[in-house]
């Protein structure tokens, strides 16, 4: 099965859901979006890609700014860097901000990147790297059958999501919430104490048993 164009839904969204259903929804359903510091950061190092010195191999050549594109997957986006090698395999780079994460958002989108080259391009991507500029390092992933099926099953998730029209509920971990820029829109504590005294409405007037 084959996505038209205008229906394709953009890559970073699966980076976004895997992150947080509700802040995903809220960019991409919702057109909501504010810069805090680390988006600030994060978006002038990717508009200085091209300039960051990107060291390889003798007979590796480098593009920047590469769009991609998998109608099967039904998601589009561009690759901040893709590497060509001399054995016809392609390697998309990742520039992310800060260290690496503890969550698979990152991986994700690295994944699907090569998917999407797979697609478009009619070459392998076994492998891709994510550029740490925190560490000044970057971080070898292998694109193998687990995460591709990561990345599909969030694809269709997204696309799910997307057209459910409903705004998902707040993730329940405190380590992500106080960085994200979303979070005076989003407003996790007060979603979470709605639902905490509507269960506890819904316990305190519960109708009688009078079979006793």
């Amino acid at each position: 099965m084959t996505t038209p164009d205008e229906e394709l839904i953009p890559l970073s969204a699966l980076n976004q859901f895997a992150y947080c259903p509700r802040r995903c929804y809220l960019i991409h359903a919702e057109g909501e979006f504010e810069d805090n510091v680390h988006t600030l950061r994060g978006s002038h190092e990717h508009e200085r890609v091209d300039s960051v010195r990107h060291e390889v191999s003798a007979g590796v050549r480098v593009e920047y700014g590469l769009p991609v594109w998998s109608r099967r997957l039904g998601i589009t986006g561009k690759c901040d860097a893709v590497e060509f090698h001399p054995d016809g395999s392609v390697y998309p780079v990742e520039y992310k901000h800060g260290k690496r994460k503890r969550w698979i958002n990152d991986d994700l989108q690295l994944a699907a990147q090569g998917m999407c080259l797979e697609e478009t391009l009619g070459r392998p991507a076994p492998k891709g790297a994510i550029y740490h500029h925190q560490s000044r390092r970057r971080r070898e992933v292998v694109i193998d059958g687990t995460l591709r099926g990561a990345v599909e099953a969030a694809a269709r998730q997204v696309r799910e999501l997307l057209a459910g029209g409903r705004l998902p509920p707040p993730v329940d971990d405190g380590r992500r919430c106080p960085k994200c820029s979303l979070r005076d829109i989003c407003q996790p504590e007060l979603a979470r104490s709605s639902g905490r005294l509507t269960a506890l409405r819904a316990k305190l007037f519960e109708p009688e048993d009078n079979t006793r």
